[in-house]
């Protein structure tokens, strides 16, 4: 991040919770608002004010799912991490594939907390950085653009989500190479996000929809049985 301040917003309705998430993010050095309910969490995230959410799923009014799921509906990038007591199988991948950046479960160990909270600001920094292989990634008749999340084929251009973009992009910096589900992973989710590889096939399922010319015999994306994926320009 810059130099100045990372700017944390915490979305949960327990009071005693908030306080103590939010003097120990002081502590490391962040500026943190507290909001306790769903629909003024997503006002306020709708403001752009702030660098990372950390969102309880369970909130009067809105619940923390619908939030993000809201949220990415309107463009907003801003990474979210579930702080939850829903934590089954189910649930992660739900908040997963709402949009969320990671997912913690309570109770959780502060220390893990912030160590998480680093990590999905790395990743949002390197994301934000010049990719070494340009802003824009071609594939036949496919453009997609790493900045605005679009993908243009033919005539047609459309968004995609960032979690999407981000893949293709991890892929595209390691183009030819075998590139693992834990690395994808660790790269777009953190590696302790989730327990299993079903989100980033899920995630490789979509894109080879946008982006393969017969998305069941795939000229681009090649899957390499028991390890990941191989980006094949």
């Amino acid at each position: 991040m810059s130099a100045r301040a990372a700017r944390v917003l915490v979305v949960e309705d327990e009071a005693h919770l908030a306080e103590v998430v939010s003097d120990n993010l002081e502590i490391e050095g962040y500026e943190v608002e507290v909001v306790d309910h769903g629909e003024r969490a997503l006002e306020t995230i709708r403001q752009a004010r702030h660098d990372l959410v950390l969102l309880d799923v369970m909130l009067p009014g809105i619940d923390g799912f619908t939030i993000c799921e809201t949220a990415r509906a309107e463009g907003i990038k801003t990474p979210v991490l579930f702080l939850t007591a829903k934590g089954s199988t189910d649930d992660r991948v739900r908040g997963l594939e709402a949009g969320g950046d990671d997912y913690l479960a309570k109770p959780f160990d502060l220390q893990e907390l912030i160590l998480r909270v680093a990590a999905i600001l790395r990743r949002t920094e390197w994301f934000q950085a010049d990719s070494p292989v340009g802003d824009t990634l071609v594939l036949g008749d496919v453009t997609l653009d790493f900045r605005s999340y679009s993908l243009t084929r033919g005539d047609r251009t459309q968004q995609i989500s960032e979690k999407e973009t981000m893949i293709l992009r991890c892929l595209a910096e390691r183009a030819g190479d075998v590139v693992s589900r834990a690395e994808i992973l660790d790269t777009v989710w953190g590696y302790d996000a989730f327990p299993t590889s079903r989100t980033v096939d899920n995630f490789i399922v979509r894109l080879r929809r946008l982006i393969e010319p017969d998305a069941r015999s795939p000229r681009y994306i090649h899957t390499v049985r028991g390890t990941g994926y191989r980006l094949t320009p």
